[in-house]
């Protein structure tokens, strides 16, 4: 590997302790730290209604859009929430991505639909939002995302060959050799999950990381819901590989995160 993956760069400066955790807890679930994390989203929402005055319709900004924004913000002021494990050590990963789901009907019966897409520096808001709205659009079209498309291939293939190819990708992975195309389509190799029950009026709850791929981070949005003085808040529920970075970290980013929604003129 010499240092290089197709996605990120080894991470040679870290304390012993840290080096060594990947050997001690060889998978994610055996390292995830859970935070529960309220926010006062009175002023992000006014923030929206005046925003979206100048904004077409058809394509209206969203608390959504604003947390993700903020989320991809504070994974780049805090670099060491954007690396991962794989084969044993910890890498720094090229740019932050994000990925996220949502239905494609409100109904019981809908699919589910995910999106993965990069977060740039220097984009502006209009132009995050649009570039959101225009993958779900693309998504709800119908047509097959490349994993979609190479999901739909492996299912044809009998359940044991299927068990042996992701058992090849795994040790590929181990060894930085899944290729460039492969990692940039596949919306489990992110800097964070992210899914927002709260459009769908529930509750936020803790939701576990998937051993295949590298994502180390989960976050669930819960419903909007009145508080103190009338002010409306929402619950985030996050799961953290802490693997990856001590818990102390994630929560003083958190802290960040809590700051910039409560100030949404600065995203």
């Amino acid at each position: 590997m010499l240092g290089r993956r197709p996605d990120a760069t080894l991470v040679r400066d870290l304390p012993a302790i840290r080096r060594f955790m990947p050997f001690v807890s060889p998978r994610r679930n055996e390292s995830l730290v859970y935070f529960a994390q309220e926010l006062d989203v009175e002023a992000a929402l006014a923030f929206v209604e005046e925003r979206n005055r100048n904004r077409p319709p058809e394509r209206p900004l969203t608390l959504f859009h604003l947390l993700l924004r903020a989320i991809a913000r504070t994974v780049a002021e805090r670099p060491r929430l954007n690396r991962f494990t794989a084969g044993g050590r910890i890498w720094q990963r090229d740019g932050v991505w994000l990925s996220f789901s949502a239905k494609l009907r409100f109904d019981l019966d809908a699919p589910i639909l995910t999106v993965k897409r990069r977060f740039p520096e220097g984009e502006s808001l209009d132009e995050m939002a649009d570039g959101l709205l225009s993958g779900l659009r693309q998504g709800r079209s119908g047509r097959p995302s490349t994993s979609d498309r190479e999901m739909g291939l492996l299912l044809r293939l009998p359940p044991f060959v299927v068990r042996l190819l992701m058992r090849l990708v795994r040790a590929a992975d181990a060894q930085g050799l899944v290729p460039r195309a492969m990692i940039e389509g596949d919306p489990l190799y992110c800097s964070a999950f992210v899914t927002n029950l709260g459009s769908v009026g529930l509750e936020a709850g803790y939701h576990h990381l998937w051993e295949y791929g590298n994502c180390p981070i989960f976050c669930v949005i819960g419903r909007v819901r009145p508080g103190p003085a009338g002010r409306r808040l929402v619950t985030l529920k996050w799961t953290y590989d802490e693997r990856v970075e001590d818990g102390f970290y994630c929560a003083r980013a958190l802290e960040k995160l809590g700051e910039t929604i409560g100030k949404p003129e600065t995203l």
